[in-house]
C-alpha cells in the first residue's frame, strides 16, 4: 500500500445529539438466526467478551445497568471477560475449537476482523433496523450497541488547558509523560494509526511523525481504560483514549479533560469508533446471547447509554435529552468527523500495524 490512506466522506459536527449525523439512517430488517446446535442446554448464562470502557470498577457503568436489569428480567447471568478489542479476538480465536464465549463486542476494525476469521454468526437484533448502515453488518454479523468517538484526554490541573496540535506533543515537557495504547492490541491504540493517517494525509508521514513522537512516549500498554487514571493523577500529561470512555471516567476523575488533536493549521478531528456486538459462531448459550443482544439494543437500554454510560445511543430513534447528553454535545462541537473506510483498513490491517512498529522500534 502507498502512503495514501482510503477515506469516505467528511462532515463537521456542530449540533445535538443527532451530532452523530453520519450514524443516524434507518434501514434494514431483523432476522433471527436458527438455534445453536450448542445451544447450553437450557443454562441461564451468557458469557460476553468485550473491550473496556462501558463497565465501571465502582458497579456504576452501562453494563453494570445494563446486565443487572437483563439478569433481573430473565433470570440468566452475565460473565464477562474484559480487554483490548484485539486481546478478545485473539482469545476467541483460541478458543475456536472449544468456543467459551456468546457474544463479542469490540471497537473496528477488530470486529471485522473477527467475522474475517470466521468468529461470528449471523443474527440481527430487535432494533437494528434503526441502526445507521454504516454501524453493522450488511449480512447480520454484527451491529454496534454504542456509539463513540475516539479521542485524547490531558491533565487539566498541569496543562491547564489542551494542547490543541499532534505538533505540540513533540516538545520535551512531554518526555516520560505522554502514552498511547499499542496499535494492533488496543482499539483505541489502532485508532491513533487511522487518525493520524487522515490528519497527517497518508502512512508514510504519519509513520514519520510517530517516530519522532516515540521519543517522548512511555511505552506499550495493552489497555487503553488504564491509561486515564495516570493521567488524573499527573503520572501522565496526555494520552489516548475515546470519548463514551473517558467521560464516564472524568466523573470520578476530576483532572481529566478530553480533547481532539489537530494537524498544525487545520481544525480538530475524529471518527466513530462504536462498541459493535456479535453472536458468536458455535456459542454455547447462543440463544441466550440473541436476548442480550436484543436487551442491549431496547430503547430503555438505548437511553441510558448517555445519561449512564456517557456515550452516544446507536440507534437512530433514541435522542436523549439528559445533562450528559447535553454535555457531549457541547464537548462534539466544532470537531470534524471523518469516515474511516473499515473494508480497507481492515484488509491493510498488518501492514500499518508492521508499519508503526517499524517507525517505532516496537
Amino acid at each position: 500500500m502507498t502512503g495514501k490512506f482510503t477515506l469516505r466522506t467528511t462532515a463537521a459536527l456542530t449540533g445535538g445529539l443527532a451530532l452523530a449525523a453520519s450514524l443516524t439512517a434507518c434501514g434494514g430488517g431483523s432476522t433471527t438466526a436458527g438455534a445453536d446446535a450448542k445451544d447450553g442446554g437450557g443454562e441461564k448464562v451468557v458469557t460476553v467478551y468485550s473491550a473496556d470502557g462501558l463497565k465501571s470498577d465502582k458497579g456504576d457503568g452501562w453494563y453494570d445497568k445494563v446486565f443487572a436489569e437483563f439478569t433481573k428480567k430473565t433470570g440468566i447471568e452475565v460473565k464477562y471477560v474484559e480487554g483490548g478489542s484485539g486481546e478478545m479476538v485473539q482469545r476467541a480465536v483460541r478458543e475456536k475449537t472449544n468456543t467459551q464465549a456468546d457474544v463479542l463486542v469490540t471497537l473496528p476494525p477488530f470486529i471485522q476482523q473477527a467475522d474475517g476469521k470466521g468468529l461470528l454468526q449471523a443474527y440481527a437484533p430487535q432494533g437494528s433496523d434503526k441502526v445507521n448502515g454504516a454501524d453493522k453488518a450488511a449480512d447480520g454479523k454484527w451491529t454496534s450497541v454504542v456509539n463513540n468517538y475516539f479521542g485524547f484526554v490531558y491533565n487539566k490541573k498541569e496543562l491547564g488547558q489542551a494542547p490543541r496540535t499532534w505538533e505540540e506533543l513533540l516538545d520535551a515537557k512531554y518526555k516520560g509523560k505522554l502514552q498511547y495504547s499499542t496499535p494492533g492490541v488496543a482499539g483505541d491504540g489502532t485508532a491513533v494509526l487511522i487518525k493520524s493517517m487522515h490528519d497527517f494525509g497518508g502512512k508514510e508521514p504519519a509513520m514519520e511523525y510517530l517516530k519522532k513522537l516515540q521519543a517522548n512516549n512511555v511505552g506499550p500498554s495493552s489497555s487503553t481504560s488504564k491509561l486515564a487514571p495516570k493521567t488524573d493523577k499527573g503520572e501522565l500529561l496526555v494520552a489516548n483514549g475515546d470519548v463514551q470512555m473517558n467521560f464516564a471516567q472524568s466523573k470520578s476523575m476530576p483532572n481529566l479533560g478530553i480533547w481532539f488533536p489537530a494537524r498544525d493549521g487545520g481544525k480538530p478531528t475524529t471518527f466513530a469508533l462504536p462498541y459493535a456486538a456479535g453472536l458468536v459462531a458455535k456459542a454455547p448459550h447462543a440463544e441466550n446471547g440473541r436476548k442480550l443482544l436484543d436487551f442491549m439494543l431496547g430503547e430503555e437500554a438505548q437511553k441510558q447509554v448517555s445519561e449512564i454510560g456517557g456515550g452516544f445511543p446507536a440507534r437512530a430513534d433514541v435522542k436523549p435529552t439528559d445533562a450528559n447528553a447535553i454535555e457531549l454535545t457541547k464537548l462534539m462541537a466544532g470537531v470534524e468527523v471523518f469516515q474511516p473506510d473499515w473494508a480497507d483498513v481492515d484488509k491493510n490491517f498488518t501492514a500499518h500495524v508492521d508499519a508503526w512498529k517499524s517507525a517505532t522500534g516496537s
